[in-house]
């Protein structure tokens, strides 16, 4: 299972990587294997603000469909060109390259607090075991 040291994590299986005030987010590899193959990513939230724990879209696979949840509030700016039914039309990204080309989206954060209580590599490794 790759869990990446230089990320941030939630419970609910999101990865978070903050770059300046901007946190991208994509979901874990242990989420995308639970899964199964991913057909369409849909968020529905590009431009708003959003809370710490709203759903921000979801992820729909052959099985199911699961809720994404913002690790963090504040404004959803971006949304994965390459995920866009319209523009790439590539959700299997997110299965291929889940830490990488895979992310979903990135939220300009508004509360720096907030990603102190994301979890570590370990804290996660730990959640999953």
């Amino acid at each position: 299972m790759n869990i990446p040291k230089d990320l941030k994590y939630t419970r609910d299986h999101e990865w978070v990587k903050i770059e300046g005030d901007i946190a991208v987010v994509g979901i874990t590899d242990f989420a995308q294997k639970e899964l199964g193959e991913i057909v369409f990513v849909e968020i529905d939230t590009l431009g708003d603000e959003v809370e710490k724990e709203d759903v921000f879209g979801t992820v729909e696979a052959v099985k199911t469909t699961s809720d994404l949840m913002s690790p963090l509030s504040g404004e959803v700016v971006e949304f994965n060109p390459e995920l866009d039914e319209e523009e790439g039309d590539n959700p299997g990204m997110v299965n291929e390259d889940p830490f990488g080309k895979g992310w979903i989206i990135k939220l300009k954060y508004s509360d720096a607090s907030e990603v102190d209580e994301l979890l570590d590599a370990e804290a996660y490794e730990n959640l999953i075991a």
